[in-house]
């Protein structure tokens, strides 16, 4: 009986220290559980927050956040299959896209034209850069259009714009069409260069929208990933186009178009490819706006992305 008292306590203790070691496994897997619960009740927030594709698949976050140090007024970074939202700097601010609009007047001349159409230059020495077309010389579309793109090109612009029923006017109410088609709110076209700083406006979002629209071009992502390319018109006179943007073919970057006007300072729209964990490609768009560098705050969102996106699995 003497033993009694030791042995009831020592079992009461192993108890005690059971009851205490299960209530502690509990408080940490309620705790895991409520994590869990919360973080999938935030992602699904997200996921109803944004206009996601209907093909998409995953959705991307970021591992690490981004805090770049960047002189571009506007920025936007944009996965291209769900249309998430990654980074935004004033997004929604109205801009003069300046060259950009050619981005447009691609897409509204590749639905017009076909590729065996012959147009015929109608204006030279127009105001800004250009090719050196002469009136008269008559190309292939496809080389117009090229001429276009890569050296964004002026005269190339107008001989689209021209060669159109109802020339420069009609061709520029069909890209305020489009616009409204692509749902680009906040988006006017007043000429099909991007030369009327005043008139032709957008927001480093709609220009996202209108980057994604034309990468779904088979013949425009092709033009625009291009970096040199020899054209000639149907006397044989050859013209050499080398693209301006100096980042293609560097950090994964395939397109897309460049832009510069005093008012709009300078502008770039970017495409990347990533690839994630799983080996799966996907598109991030990126638009700097109203940049005093925009090669150089472009390339700092690229080193910042690079391997810094996870995409995660969504199952309907």
């Amino acid at each position: 009986m003497k033993g009694f008292p030791i042995n009831f306590f020592k079992k009461k203790r192993r108890y005690i220290l059971y009851a205490f070691t299960s209530l502690c496994l509990l408080i940490l897997l309620s705790s895991a559980f409520l994590d869990v619960a919360l973080r999938y009740y935030i992602f699904d927030k997200k996921i109803r927050k944004f206009p996601l594709s209907l093909s998409y698949s995953s959705y991307p976050v970021f591992k690490f956040p981004i805090n770049p140090d960047i002189t571009a007024k506007a920025v936007v970074v944009m996965d291209n299959d769900s249309k998430v939202v990654l980074f935004s700097k004033n997004p929604n601010l109205l801009f003069s896209m300046a060259s950009t609009t050619k981005i447009i007047t691609a897409l509204v001349a590749l639905d017009f034209y076909k590729m065996e159409d012959i147009l015929e230059i109608k204006t030279e020495n127009v105001e800004g850069i250009n090719v050196g077309f002469r009136i008269g010389e008559r190309l292939n579309f496809l080389d117009v259009l090229y001429a276009m793109l890569l050296p964004s090109g002026n005269d190339a612009a107008f001989a689209l714009a021209q060669n159109y029923p109802g020339e420069e006017i009609e061709f520029v109410k069909k890209m305020n069409e489009k616009a409204k088609i692509l749902n680009l709110k906040s988006t006017n076209f007043a000429d099909s260069i991007g030369l009327e700083d005043s008139r032709d406006y957008t927001t480093p979002l709609d220009l996202a929208k209108l980057a994604s629209e034309a990468l779904k071009n088979k013949i425009f992502a092709q033009i625009v990933a291009t970096k040199t390319v020899e054209i000639s018109n149907l006397a044989g006179k050859k013209y050499l186009l080398k693209n301006l943007n100096k980042l293609l073919g560097t950090q994964g970057v395939n397109g897309i178009k460049t832009g510069t006007t005093e008012e709009a300072g300078q502008v770039l729209v970017t495409s990347k490819t990533e690839v994630d964990s799983k080996g799966k490609k996907h598109t991030l768009i990126i638009v700097v706006m109203n940049s005093l560098d925009r090669f150089w705050d472009t390339s700092k969102l690229l080193y910042l992305l690079s391997g810094n996106i996870n995409y995660l699995s969504i199952h309907p």
